[in-house]
């Protein structure tokens, strides 16, 4: 029987920052922490938080203040999720070894990962990142197709490794990453001539695309696998023009090259429906998942049909020692059986519905406001200048303004101006309301009318 999502019983946030908090920062904390990890080391927000317990979709600081986490795809059955950490410490405390045993419950988690798939997938890669899950993908399409050259969209992000990593910020026609080229990423925002609209969008891009492909293809390379996120997640959430990806995947295919889907954050149930290729309309090769599969238990995999996995297996010795383990097992069944049981994927296409209308229904209402988008609980607020052009102090300024008030967000995208809302999948309609009003006093005091 489904569980609804709790609605808040408690007052919204209190508006305002946590003073104590931030002197104890200030005071020491980040001080040690620059020393610990070497200066350097990311931190949101101007003011950085202390944060130190987590329920459901709420975030607790050092003196207690709550914060509605609009932000977080790792807890994506939410912070410190009951079914999770009981089958986590019950696990531990039974038997936790490598992947060079037979185990039922880590075999059983395979399949069931595969079955959320079509008739494509058979055979999952554990791995215990996304970095791991993707290079793992990339190595199986040149395995399989017998050709290195990859493609990508000029602002995606993957992974960090060097041969993940080399994807990151890679302009349209660069060759600064041998064996990768770039395409323009798709969009209706800004569009690469005025005016172009419909069928005329989709066929401009697809020319990019088609130059990337003709590129490798001139290199020697040749086409081994498109890679992408499927909801264009790092570009920015952008709304496609229509049937791109369906048309862009069969151009791939035509080449001989495979279809990578990128399922880190657009999988899990987080645009109402288990993956993103299901919303954008494409079918891969080979899915990668990620961050959302444990909890936070580290979990990732890469699952594709069995002849490709075992091309790969035959062709290396890859293992993952903390990888295919019991206790990833447990976070991962645990996982998805609180997105089955209380009917998840309901709850971010519903919650998500009615956050992006009420968004959309604001844009223009302040000057900076330019556009909402998105699916599911994954949106973005486009924030620009007076004179169209990307705003990213603005966005900055957005975040750290509803962090103020106790609702969490980042920015992100190709130019860093888009605020980025994707809570865990907890996320509740009182949560949602309680948002709305933070967000028209955060941009009320930004345009000096709050």
């Amino acid at each position: 029987m489904s569980r609804p999502i709790p609605r808040s019983s408690a007052t919204p946030p209190a508006p305002g920052p946590s003073p104590t908090g931030a002197l104890r920062l200030s005071d020491g904390l980040l001080e040690r922490r620059n020393r610990a990890f070497g200066a350097g080391a990311a931190l949101f927000y101007e003011t950085p938080l202390h944060i130190v317990r987590g329920e459901g979709a709420w975030l607790f600081d050092v003196d207690g203040r709550r914060y509605v986490d609009m932000y977080n795809n790792v807890p994506c059955v939410g912070h410190g999720n009951p079914r999770v950490a009981e089958a986590i410490g019950r696990q531990q405390g039974t038997l936790n070894v490598h992947s060079r045993y037979l185990h039922e419950d880590i075999i059983r988690l395979a399949e069931r990962v595969a079955g959320l798939h079509g008739d494509f997938a058979q055979s999952v890669i554990f791995s215990c990142s996304g970095t791991e899950a993707n290079e793992i993908a990339l190595r199986m399409a040149r395995m399989a197709t017998g050709r290195r050259g990859i493609l990508c969209t000029d602002a995606t992000y993957h992974g960090n490794t060097e041969l993940v990593g080399a994807m990151s910020g890679l302009p349209a026609g660069s060759e600064r990453s041998p064996g990768f080229r770039s395409f323009p990423f798709p969009q209706t925002f800004r569009t690469p001539e005025p005016g172009l609209s419909g069928a005329a969008l989709t066929e401009a891009y697809l020319v990019g695309l088609d130059r990337a492909m003709d590129a490798l293809e001139a290199s020697g390379d040749g086409i081994a696998a498109l890679i992408v996120c499927s909801i264009l997640a790092n570009e920015g959430l952008p709304d496609l023009p229509p049937g791109f990806m369906g048309r862009a995947a069969e151009r791939v295919r035509a080449r001989g090259g495979l279809i990578i889907a990128d399922e880190v954050q657009s999988g899990y149930g987080r645009t109402g429906q288990w993956w993103g290729y299901q919303v954008t309309g494409f079918t891969p090769d080979i899915v990668v998942t990620g961050k959302p599969m444990g909890n936070g238990v580290p979990l990732a995999a890469t699952t594709a049909s069995r002849a490709l996995v075992e091309t790969f297996r035959s062709r290396t010795r890859y293992f993952n020692t903390f990888a295919s383990s019991p206790l990833q097992a447990a976070a991962g069944h645990a996982v998805l059986d609180e997105i089955e049981s209380r009917d998840l994927l309901a709850n971010a296409g519903r919650v998500g519905a009615f956050l992006k209308a009420e968004l959309k229904a604001r844009v223009g209402r302040w000057p900076g406001v330019a556009d909402a988008r998105g699916c599911g609980l994954f949106l973005g607020v486009e924030m620009v200048g007076p004179d169209g052009a990307p705003d990213l102090a603005a966005a900055r300024a957005v975040c750290n303004g509803l962090k103020d008030r106790g609702f969490l967000t980042s920015n992100a995208g190709a130019f860093n101006n888009v605020v980025k809302i994707r809570p865990p999948l907890v996320f509740s309609q009182a949560d949602a309301e309680a948002f709305l009003p933070a967000f028209d006093a955060t941009l009320d005091t930004l345009h000096g009318a709050g």
